[in-house]
């Protein structure tokens, strides 16, 4: 591949010069902290903890409004330099994960991104970094050019807060920069931080510890295990708290989960042994107490790595999953599904059909019946082990290494249809999770691709739901069904209601309706049924395909004046020139990744 261009350069040196500008955006933190925050509505929620954190949904009262205030004030100061600024290497280390997939969204005729690319950067940081999703930032939620999305509860307008702030240093500009969306990201990501300090308060004041007193490491783990289980299931786990054994009943794997949480003490205890000059609290880093910001430092560590503990739990139920599709198509049936949970009492298996239709876990397109797609319902709201007001832990991304090595190898908005067969062909894909087979390409995806490609002049937006959706065929089991936009949802269970599991009757009634096909071949299950011709983009790209189109068209007009010429014989086919071989122009414009 060719160097990277100036743009990019440019772009990865942002952090270094922006002096004069982060003045601005400082003056505008104090201006949009009245205009945005200081007119929204407070939602009252009955019967919600009051909690300090940036992100939560906060209740009516004047005092923990005016707190939400000064800490998304706070966060912001700290991420735009105002305050405490974030270390720069932290900033460095957000636009070094930011980088390559900022190459290759699209540009508005600025070069800067519209907001819903900007908002899609952020989730897949998240989402890569901590399997973490932010509520307002769900891919799933419409959006548009002027609107982030509905706000719910008053977190979710924080987004819209740090993006006003942002706007106004660009109002000449129009768009964000790669500078801004490190700053976005680094304000949530200490706004989600944050978000823990009223819980742990909450926990301390349970268990009769003033927060000002330094713990033993007793007392921390005494601390860290009621943290877990209020973190995991909220208040219907109190009466439960110091009952290891009742624990025990309501949490798969419990032991494990306080094992888990028990090394993230452990990492402070090295972190400190190593840096002895830190001091925290009054206390020696050698010391073997713990001030309360220690514990808020374990229990950030906890939500940031939370999610990769529990992927063998993710990866156990794809395991059971997969092993009932035996054409690999991605898709088990409703009544195999419902099956495991009669048959071989398996508890995880249990959400009710409405529920998986509304979570775009369903495909009821074949006439095979309705079908439960693998990937999404592993990426599911309902199997998120923690779900709180402000964001969700889920099952970490399997797609998401796939985009990786794509938009590293293309590095741009869009990728001729030859390119992305030659690397996605060289890739490979786990029919099981001890067999790694090579990725096969029949003719049929690579005339879908190729369609995608005609319908935007010759090329493949390689963010555009149609993308999407292929790479959801070629990898079946690791890359969820692309739905439009507001057709899907990310409803907790307890979100959705009492209707979220099945009866057993209901399932019971599935699993009479299944449908034979042993011995039939995986293209008579027309297994592609579910194909939908609508494309989503994530931004325009209209200046990009004209682009294109034109590059095409000055080609074809070059090779039709050539082919002119030799008629008249002006020229000739394989007459050599002065220099070099005359030979015809190439419509493959770009070299190919093997």
């Amino acid at each position: 591949r060719s160097a990277r261009s100036q743009s990019d350069i440019e772009a990865s040196l942002t952090l270094l010069n922006r002096q004069p500008q982060s003045a601005m955006l400082c003056a505008g933190v104090t201006i949009f902290s009245f205009l945005v925050l200081g007119s929204a509505p407070i939602q009252a929620q009955a019967g919600a903890v009051e909690r300090r954190g940036a992100l939560r949904a906060t209740n009516a009262s004047a005092e923990a409004a005016e707190a939400f205030r000064r800490e998304v004030k706070a966060a912001a100061d700290e991420a735009l330099g105002c305050g405490e600024p974030v270390s720069f290497k932290h900033l460095e280390e957000i636009e070094g994960q930011l980088l390559p997939i900022y190459r290759t969204l699209p540009k508005n005729g600025h070069g800067r991104l519209e907001r819903r690319s900007l908002r899609y950067l952020a989730y897949r940081y998240f989402h890569q970094k901590s399997a973490l999703v932010v509520r307002g930032f769900e891919p799933v939620r419409p959006v548009n050019e002027s609107h982030w999305g509905a706000a719910e509860i008053l977190s979710e307008q924080v987004p819209s807060y740090v993006e006003s702030v942002l706007e106004s240093a660009h109002a000449q500009e129009h768009g964000f920069d790669l500078h801004d969306a490190t700053q976005l990201v680094a304000t949530l990501d200490r706004l989600i931080f944050d978000s823990e300090t009223a819980l742990l308060e909450r926990v301390y004041a349970l268990q009769n510890k003033p927060p000002q007193r330094p713990l033993a490491e007793a007392g921390l783990k005494q601390i860290l295990e009621a943290y877990m289980a209020i973190w995991m299931a909220g208040d219907d786990v109190l009466p439960l708290l110091n009952r290891p054994t009742q624990l025990e009943k309501v949490f798969p794997h419990w032991q494990q989960i306080v094992k888990f949480a028990h090394g993230q003490m452990m990492a402070l205890n090295f972190q400190r042994a190593h840096n002895p000059k830190t001091k925290s609290n009054g206390n020696s880093a050698l010391s073997s107490r713990y001030s309360f910001e220690d514990v808020h430092t374990v229990v950030g560590g906890i939500t940031k790595s939370f999610a990769h503990f529990w992927e063998s739990e993710c990866q156990m139920m794809k395991e059971k999953l997969v092993s009932a599709d035996k054409h690999q198509t991605g898709r088990v049936p409703l009544s195999q599904f419902y099956g495991k949970t009669l048959n071989d009492a398996e508890w995880r298996f249990g959400e009710s059909e409405s529920y998986l239709r509304d979570l775009g876990a369903l495909d009821e397109t074949s006439w095979l019946g309705k079908q439960v797609i693998i990937p999404n319902y592993i990426q599911g709201a309902s199997n998120c082990i923690v779900a709180a007001s402000h964001y969700s832990v889920c099952c970490v991304n399997e797609c998401d290494p796939i985009m990786r090595d794509i938009e590293f190898a293309v590095g741009q908005p869009m990728a001729e249809t030859a390119e992305l067969l030659a690397l996605v062909g060289n890739m490979t894909t786990m029919k099981s999770l001890d067999d790694e087979v090579a990725v096969k390409l029949d003719s049929s995806l690579v005339t879908q691709l190729e369609t995608i490609a005609a319908a935007n002049g010759g090329v493949v937006p390689i963010h555009g739901r149609l993308f999407a959706q292929w790479l959801h065929y070629v990898f079946p089991h690791d890359c969820p069904f692309p739905h439009k936009s507001g057709t899907a949802s990310q409803l907790s269970p307890n979100q959705y209601g009492d209707g979220y599991l099945a009866q057993e009757s209901e399932m019971a009634a599935h699993t009479k309706e299944e449908v034979q096909f042993i011995g039939m071949e995986k293209e008579e299950l027309h297994w592609m049924s579910q194909w939908s011709e609508e494309e989503e983009l994530i931004a325009s790209y209209e200046g990009l395909i004209n682009k294109n189109s034109s590059s095409q068209l000055g080609r074809l007009a070059c090779l039709l004046l050539f082919v002119a010429a030799a008629v008249f014989g002006v020229v000739g086919f394989g007459r050599k020139g002065a220099e070099k071989d005359f030979t015809l122009p190439s419509f493959n414009g770009k070299a190919h990744y093997v």
